[in-house]
């Protein structure tokens, strides 16, 4: 009998989304290999370093050394305060320029078109174009303009992309899910405004595209601000918290009766160079 293909669905949460590097790390340790990945705004940047063939090791250890050096690179726009191309420049190096059909695991990353007021998945092209386009927070990073579109967050239309990682040809959908799901302090800043308005659009939105996913992670986030990228540890943790308790499903669902596979690790390499 085939293997069963198993899809991973990384939600929008911008810091939150280290959370994904936990759970990447407890699949690795499971000996749970991914076929396909589908993500929106940082769950397409953690996706796409992940499908390039950079371990879930290897992301933790970047991930805590580069929370507290600047990744964006704000201007004084009528369309944003982050310009972008610091990330750009970063994830084109990370990803070593690669297009998506360059990828050691299918990737799809969404994001939201303004002109339409509809979903984009971008798997063709550049991948480092790609992911600037899903993680443009709208009124903070300025928007990617791309043929007719003015592409922005995907978290807007599709915060965890379950449908999308479906139509990949998925058997099997792991969704995690790093987004708000408590109480907001009164913001203090206008990005803060920015932030939870967001994520007040998004909840209702993904309520019901997430119990169509086979296994639903969903780390304990709520307390740490999406800006907060240098508590990159802390949502590590709480991923591989979340993750752990989901395994005996998920292993159970693989028909592996919560017994880790004796089989070899992938080989995912444990460096960008």
């Amino acid at each position: 009998m085939d293997r069963k293909k198993i899809g991973l669905a990384l939600g929008a949460g911008a810091a939150r989304g280290f959370a994904h590097i936990g759970v990447l790390q407890v699949l690795e340790e499971n000996n749970i290999s991914i076929d396909m990945v589908a993500g929106s705004s940082m769950g397409a940047l953690i996706g796409a370093l992940y499908c390039c063939g950079i371990s879930a090791n290897m992301l933790g250890k970047m991930a805590v050394a580069g929370g507290n050096k600047p990744l964006f690179d704000y201007t004084i726009s009528k369309m944003g305060f982050i310009k972008g191309d610091r990330v750009s420049g970063i994830m084109r190096l990370l990803t070593r320029d690669r297009d998506f059909d360059q990828l050691e695991i299918p990737l799809s990353v969404v994001a939201a078109d303004l002109i339409t007021c509809k979903p984009v998945v971008i798997n063709t092209g550049k991948v480092y174009e790609g992911v600037r386009a899903s993680i443009s927070i709208p009124g903070i990073f300025v928007p990617v303009i791309k043929d007719s579109m003015v592409l922005v967050d995907g978290g807007v239309v599709d915060r965890v992309p379950v449908s999308v990682v479906s139509s990949m040809g998925a058997d099997i959908v792991i969704a995690v899910d790093v987004g708000f799901n408590g109480t907001h302090s009164k913001p203090k800043n206008v990005i803060e405004v920015f932030l939870q308005s967001m994520e007040a659009m998004e909840i209702e939105l993904v309520r019901r595209k997430l119990i169509t996913a086979d296994i639903l992670i969903r780390p304990d986030v709520s307390n740490i601000s999406m800006r907060r990228f240098d508590l990159a540890g802390e949502c590590i943790e709480e991923g591989r918290r979340a993750a752990q308790e989901a395994m005996p499903a998920l292993l159970d669902l693989l028909g592996r009766s919560g017994q880790k596979d004796d089989s070899p690790e992938d080989g995912r390499q444990n460096n960008v160079g």
